[in-house]
């Protein structure tokens, strides 16, 4: 390799030009020289401009002119001292891991020179700060000549939780909790990346109350309340996308409590009369609470209000009112009506059947129009709302769907071998309602983590068996957040 060694190049001419090499040619500058400008030539190594130094600083050092530095203060503060200055001489530091808020940067100054007019030493605190200073004199010193933040660039983020059982459907994560637990979320994402938590909260079930051997049967228990947000599925055509929410909620770091709604607890048996069954117990996450479902009737005693409505086991008692307490969407359904109602369109005696309990899309069947025996029975429990497996696998399965929140069935009183049967639960866990002379005809319960309504026993004078209620199904609480692009 040739080598020539010159102290200056110039123009053969006055304000000639000087060319160094050809098209396409490569000058290699070696590792340690530094390259200046007197401040006056325009288009090469302007004041102000630093070369970055790409090794990472983890302890104090002394900068030198012309060069800028990445900074990362993980383990501790670290001081960063200013070299002597020289009109145009320029230093830049950026925040490397995000830590000067944490630990800082101190930027010392080198004898009198001053940083900003002030003879006081400047600290870099901000996170992901990137600074540029400049020397300008001994008035003013060190100026900041350009400054800025990762904030103005930034890269995508997602949500990051931790929390019940963790499936994945595509670029979403899927938190199941089929009792209690804490969702605690440590990224809250950005709006480059996703911030938007997507969820399904179910109340727990309506129970049923206790019959005596020759009493009247009871209604089914109505469904706990059904709250639902998935925007990132709004496009497809489900049968729970009637009561979803417009916007899921925004995450935010922080440890939240996840509460399991537990079926409502069915009524002791008789004699002499059965005692009522209970509601079922909320369910919630974050804002979002869903409502119990309420209990069957039984005989002139009314189905209950909740998130779906018990049904009406005689007449004049009445049927339980979904949707309570009232939230946008619904979350719930009323109950049916028993046949002995004077505005139920098969009307008939205390002894055909019970109303059905609402589920989160239908209300509970009227008694008498049962779909297993079109002309009586029990009334059939309200259907659940399903949702596709991108809320993952639990829940009644049907179809390419999975359901929650169906009411139970009513129940049938037989004072002789008659055909009527009880009602069936609704899609979505709802129990079955039975007829008198079944075997056995206590009533199903709810099923777990569904938030059904249970099934009604039925009713006969023999054999002479007095029935607990059946309890409802235990709520859930599903929760979706995108984490990858």
């Amino acid at each position: 390799m040739s080598e020539i060694k010159v102290n200056k190049i110039s123009p053969r001419t006055a304000c000639g030009t000087t060319t160094l090499g050809d098209s396409g040619d490569t000058f290699t500058i070696p590792a340690g020289v530094t390259i200046t400008n007197s401040g006056t030539a325009a288009g090469f190594g302007a004041t102000g401009a630093a070369s970055w130094d790409t090794t990472v600083k983890t302890t104090g050092f002394t900068a030198v002119s012309g060069v800028g530095y990445f900074v990362n203060t993980t383990a501790g503060a670290i001081s960063v001292n200013l070299p002597a200055g020289v009109a145009g001489d320029v230093v830049a530091i950026k925040d490397y891991a995000n830590t000067f808020d944490t630990y800082n940067v101190t930027l010392v100054q080198n004898g009198s020179d001053k940083i900003g007019g002030s003879t006081v030493n400047a600290t870099l605190s901000t996170e992901g700060l990137a600074v540029t200073l400049v020397y300008v004199d001994a008035t003013q010193g060190w100026l900041v000549t350009d400054n800025g933040t990762q904030d103005t660039a930034p890269t995508s983020k997602y949500v990051t939780a931790t929390g019940g059982t963790i499936t994945c459907s595509g670029d979403y994560k899927i938190h199941t909790f089929t009792g209690p637990g804490i969702f605690a979320v440590s990224c809250a994402g950005n709006a480059a990346g996703s911030t938007e938590i997507e969820y399904i909260v179910v109340g727990g079930g309506g129970s049923m109350p206790g019959i005596n051997h020759n009493n009247t049967p009871a209604a089914g228990g109505g469904a706990g309340g059904f709250r639902f947000a998935s925007p990132s599925l709004a496009p497809l055509t489900y049968p729970a996308k009637p009561l979803a929410a417009p916007a899921g909620l925004t995450a935010s770091v922080a440890s939240f409590p996840i509460v399991i709604g537990a079926g409502g607890a069915g009524g002791a048996a008789g004699p002499p009369a059965g005692q009522a069954g209970t509601d079922g117990s909320p369910a919630s996450f974050s804002t979002i609470t869903s409502a119990g479902g309420g209990p069957g009737g039984y005989a002139s005693t009314p189905g209950s209000n909740g998130g779906s409505g018990g049904g009406q086991g005689d007449f004049p008692g009445g049927f339980g009112a979904g949707n309570t307490p009232p939230v946008s969407p619904s979350q719930g359904n009323p109950g049916g009506m028993s046949v002995t109602n004077p505005s139920n369109p098969a009307p008939g005696n205390g002894s055909t059947g019970t109303g059905g309990g609402g589920g989160a899309i239908e209300a509970g069947a009227n008694a008498g129009a049962n779909p297993t025996n079109p002309t009586s029975g029990g009334g059939k429990g309200g259907d659940g709302a399903g949702v596709p497996n991108a809320f993952g696998t639990s829940g009644e399965n049907c179809g390419s769907n999975y359901y929650f929140a169906g009411g139970g069935g009513g129940g049938v009183y037989t004072p002789n071998p008659a055909i009527a049967p009880g009602g069936p639960g609704g899609l979505g866990g709802g129990g079955t309602g039975k007829k008198g002379t079944d075997s056995p005809n206590f009533g199903t319960a709810g099923t777990a983590n569904t938030g059904g309504g249970g099934g009604a026993p039925g009713g006969a004078c023999s054999p002479t068996v007095a029935k607990a209620g059946s309890n409802g199904g235990s709520g859930i609480v599903i929760i979706r957040y995108k984490f990858q692009n």
